[in-house]
């Protein structure tokens, strides 16, 4: 994650020179998107809990899922997250939040049909470890840089007054068009790989607080298993949401999707699970 992160800053300072240097009004652009940035990190929780359409649910509503994670919160020493619940077959679960202290944590009825108690306290752990570990404001912080590139894409025709143009102009334009296509491109993989070791880390400090890697094993393994035969049509509509699940549909590590995944092999997964559980003792 550190070499990645550095990665993303050498990206952003040879993506800055180059708009500080040819384009005059690169500070209107940044704006703008720092607001977008700014918008997507404050308003996370309401916003994937509204995409996904689920309901907060009280104690009352869903006794046992606020107990497992009053339990979960308690060993972790952190403040108890929204707890709600989506209407959908779809066996996965998220978490979101600008903070530990303004954080959200959904499952779908799906998951809850397919998992038991101990693989359900898995994925609680593994999810509130993406809130204790800040990963929503982490990841809209690298996704920065992207946003800003893919913004001048899509808008910076349109900006500076076109009757104007000169050849100078014209190579500001090129200049500018070409650096951003390249920075989003980078960007995007980058972001990509500190989502997937992101995920490793959620999977590990998950596993170590409950002390059952091979609950949160067993439900990897269902999850992504019946994720294969969840209709085409329910999947895309929820493809906004991939990167926040819990899992999404198995790549192998060697190929091209897999490399543009927001997620990490499930064999790989499985192995550091297996590792932990060696390391506490216990059988996988």
């Amino acid at each position: 994650m550190g070499a990645v992160s550095l990665g993303l800053v050498v990206l952003y300072l040879a993506f800055g020179a180059v708009l500080i240097t040819v384009m005059p009004n690169a500070a209107v652009a940044a704006v703008v998107v720092i607001a977008m940035g700014w918008g997507q990190w404050y308003f996370s929780d309401k916003l994937a809990l509204a995409s996904m359409r689920a309901r907060v649910v009280t104690p009352e509503q869903a006794p046992e899922l606020h107990g497992m994670i009053d339990r979960l919160c308690a060993l972790a020493d952190m403040p108890k997250p929204t707890v709600a619940i989506a209407d959908t077959d779809l066996p996965n679960a998220f978490a979101t939040g600008r903070s530990p202290s303004h954080s959200a944590v959904c499952v779908t009825t799906g998951l809850m049909r397919r998992l038991d108690a101990e693989e359900m306290e898995g994925v609680l752990s593994h999810e509130l470890a993406h809130v204790a570990n800040r990963d929503v404001a982490v990841m809209t912080v690298a996704s920065s840089l992207g946003l800003l590139a893919g913004f001048l894409i899509r808008w910076f025709p349109f900006m500076g007054n076109s009757r104007d143009r000169n050849n100078n102009a014209a190579l500001m334009f090129l200049v500018v068009w070409i650096a951003s296509i390249v920075a989003y491109a980078i960007s995007y993989l980058l972001t990509r790989a500190l989502s997937r070791y992101r995920e490793l880390s959620a999977d590990r400090s998950g596993a170590y607080l409950t002390g059952k890697p091979s609950a949160l094993a067993s439900a990897l393994t269902k999850i992504t298993g019946d994720m294969g035969r969840i209709p085409s049509k329910d999947l895309r509509q929820v493809e906004n949401m991939s990167a926040f699940f819990f899992a999404t549909p198995a790549f192998s590590r060697d190929s091209l999707a897999g490399l543009m995944s927001s997620h990490p092999p499930v064999e790989r997964r499985l192995e550091q699970l297996a590792k932990i559980s060696a390391d506490l003792g216990r059988p996988l």
